[in-house]
């Protein structure tokens, strides 16, 4: 059993690795054409003309206290993750050390570069490994985050159609024919197979109901979905809603702010504003979302795609994506995680 869970792990971290850098070899091989093509427009010899060496270029030449700047705006927005993390544990009675969750929380970003979405349970689990807080209630509280994170996403694309309604409904008309993929989902066969079976398992649950929760393992079943609720419900018992709310805009004003300080480390972005920078960290937040590790491939789509909306050439934006990427999940989550191990390394289980 341990050899076959071991082999679909594999299995599955192949499968999502492969999706993102399949995404990011077909960018990269399209950008090379690109710059090949530049380059016997500007007569330079197509073997002085590598974009590996103009990619390393344009970081080592791009203005490194606004790196520095995005490194520090997202660590920010992780310590505030933390400890608006604290509160909702605090509020369902459990007190813990602020190292100990921030460093989960890294934990959890650095386990998500390998297995998309894995850091959702390894940061509960380390957690209630070296404090007395059970690893079902921890979860509850990461279901309240995530609600509360879709919600923000939803409210920054909702300001970002606002600002920028023209652009972002025009890309959106043209890139995505939303009746088209309704109708797709309600005659999709698959569809209708999988909402019979979940009738009939519902079906055969309500019949079966006593049987089932006279059988021991539903005990442990429901114990453990009761902690997760208890998790949930830790919003409601907040001491300080309005800190709360604050570390949360915060948290997200430091999303934005790692994308808009990022325009002014690379010139050929340096001049955008705002409402740009809003865009283009609402596509790359998209990227992230996809499941590949860290928005591999995904993410440098998404952001190449909005900046192609306010005319910044291919080979340009393929360099502030890749620029973007690397000191985020590099500059910030390697290091960040790699110094988490090392943290929890020297600690004594709880």
């Amino acid at each position: 059993m341990q050899t076959r869970q071991l082999l679909w792990n594999i299995l599955k971290f192949l499968l999502f690795v492969g999706l993102g850098g399949a995404i990011l070899y077909l960018l990269y091989r399209s950008q090379t054409a690109n710059y090949l093509a530049y380059c016997q427009e500007q007569g330079i010899p197509s073997e002085d003309c590598s974009l590996i060496d103009k990619l390393f270029n344009d970081f080592r030449t791009a203005n490194h206290f606004w790196i520095f700047a995005v490194i520090l705006a997202y660590t920010l927005s992780c310590v505030s993750r933390s400890m608006r993390w604290q509160m909702m544990l605090r509020s369902i009675g459990y007190s813990t050390n602020f190292w100990n969750a921030f460093f989960s929380v890294m934990i959890g970003y650095f386990a998500n570069l390998g297995f998309p979405r894995i850091g959702e349970v390894l940061r509960p689990t380390t957690l209630a490994r070296y404090e007395a807080v059970p690893f079902e209630k921890a979860v509850g509280t990461i279901v309240v985050e995530r609600a509360i994170d879709v919600l923000m996403l939803a409210s920054m694309m909702g300001l970002g159609l606002l600002l920028e309604y023209d652009i972002l409904w025009g890309y959106i008309s043209e890139n995505a024919n939303v009746q088209g993929m309704i109708n797709g989902l309600l005659g999709s066969r698959l569809l209708q197979i999988g909402g019979l079976f979940f009738v009939l398992l519902f079906a055969a649950g309500f019949i079966f109901r006593k049987q089932i929760l006279a059988h021991p393992f539903a005990d442990k079943v429901l114990g453990f979905g009761k902690g997760i609720w208890e998790g949930v419900l830790s919003i409601r018992e907040l001491a300080q809603p309005l800190i709360f709310t604050l570390h949360t805009l915060f948290i997200w004003l430091m999303y934005f702010t790692m994308t808009y300080v990022g325009f002014f480390a690379f010139e050929p972005v340096a001049h955008l504003p705002p409402s740009v920078g809003l865009m283009v960290f609402l596509f790359g937040a998209l990227g992230i979302v996809i499941p590949s590790p860290g928005g591999m491939g995904t993410y440098h789509a998404l952001v190449m795609a909005a900046l192609a909306l306010y005319g910044i050439a291919t080979l340009e934006s393929f360099s502030f994506a890749n620029m973007l990427f690397f000191t985020i999940q590099i500059g910030s989550n390697v290091l960040l995680g790699i110094i988490a191990l090392l943290y929890f390394q020297s600690k004594k289980v709880s």
